[in-house]
């Protein structure tokens, strides 16, 4: 069976819904190339298509949308040929794919329901109704691979309130559906068992008036039916003073030891010291500075810095290394290049902001 699953449904007013899901969940529907390709050319399709008034972009199983990009394959091809060419092709494929969500013409609603990481939450911020559930799980954990958060994260962190999205990308703290809605990263809390019920009201609504506003109205309702089902935690937001003490500071150096040097029995404190401790040093000096570089461009300009980033991550030992650490060997015990925050030498993190090509790929965004 297909990785991407297509589905119309007709409305009963002549009008067609589309879902888009991803069929892979033994990986968590992890985000690989073959998906991409299957999904690129039905939304070009769909956007001509006047039957055709809203997608929604979902996911096979309850347990992920999606876990993020297809990371270990990107790992296999790098070490087997330093050379690949998979990591141009996957990254420009990939950020293509959601620069066409964010400036797509119809309404797309995103079910984030369960896992969302990395890939998937590229995917979910380039729709235009993104909804999140009681099992929502987002994150944007690269750090912990020797990455950085990109499909968009150099956007949509950056847009977060105060610097919680620069907080966020170095810890890679999970964020559930209250923060969420909090941080921007969603538009609607609806209850993870109303999605039949959600193309059910699809399919008979009027689609005489603007669809963004069809879409809206149906969401809303259903949000008004799941308000005070389940209540949440707002870690967040609770400790949004926290982040911002902690983050007002010059260097990322500065910003590790405010945060380690923090004295609280707070759990969520301890767990955002713990998870910076493990995260890579490298990675933290990619983050700090990709976030500042691209903090007054725009999107698409975010899209072409991201694809040098993270082209040149696969040309360096620290990314592979992480994803071997943590997906293939599991030992949880990455060798980083650097062993703290004070060796990572500058000139070195350099390398990876130069752009390998004379004309860059995604030029014709």
């Amino acid at each position: 069976m297909s990785c991407v699953l297509f589905q119309e449904y007709p409305t009963q007013d002549g009008k067609v819904i589309v879902e888009i899901r991803l069929n892979a969940e033994r990986t968590l529907n992890a985000l690989t190339l073959e998906m991409i390709d299957l999904i690129q050319p039905k939304l070009d399709q769909y956007k001509t298509d006047n039957r055709i008034v809203a997608i929604i972009l979902d996911s096979v199983g309850t347990k992920a949308f999606c876990a993020g990009g297809d990371v270990v394959g990107l790992y296999k091809a790098i070490t087997d040929d330093p050379n690949s060419s998979l990591p141009e092709a996957f990254f420009t494929r990939e950020y293509t794919l959601d620069y066409t969500l964010h400036t797509y013409p119809k309404p797309i609603i995103c079910w984030g329901s369960g896992i969302v990481m990395g890939g998937g939450m590229g995917l979910m911020n380039g729709c235009s109704h993104r909804v999140v559930t009681q099992t929502s799980h987002l994150a944007m954990p690269e750090v912990t691979i020797g990455l950085y958060p990109d499909v968009g994260g150099s956007w949509f962190l950056n847009r977060m309130p105060g610097r919680t999205g620069l907080f966020l990308g170095m810890t890679g703290n999970p964020i559930y559906a209250a923060d969420a809605l909090f941080l921007g990263l969603a538009d609607y809390f609806v209850s993870a068992d109303s999605y039949a019920l959600l193309l059910e009201r699809m399919q008979k609504a009027s689609w005489s008036s603007d669809p963004e506003s069809v879409v809206s109205g149906v969401l809303s309702q259903l949000e008004s039916e799941s308000q005070g089902q389940f209540k949440e935690d707002s870690p967040v937001k609770d400790h949004f003073d926290f982040i911002q003490q902690v983050t007002d500071q010059d260097t990322v150096s500065e910003i590790i030891e405010a945060l380690l040097s923090a004295q609280s029995d707070d759990r969520w404190i301890l767990r955002s010291q713990k998870a910076i401790k493990h995260g890579s040093p490298l990675a933290l000096h990619l983050i700090f500075r990709q976030l500042k570089i691209t903090k007054q461009i725009s999107l698409k300009e975010v899209f072409c810095a991201e694809a040098i980033l993270s082209v040149q991550s696969c040309r360096h030992p620290e990314f592979p290394e992480g994803v071997r650490a943590l997906l293939v060997d599991k030992d949880g015990a990455p060798d980083w290049k650097y062993k703290s925050l004070e060796d990572v030498d500058p000139a070195y993190v350099d390398q990876f902001f130069k752009s390998p090509w004379e004309v860059h790929p995604l030029k014709g965004l």
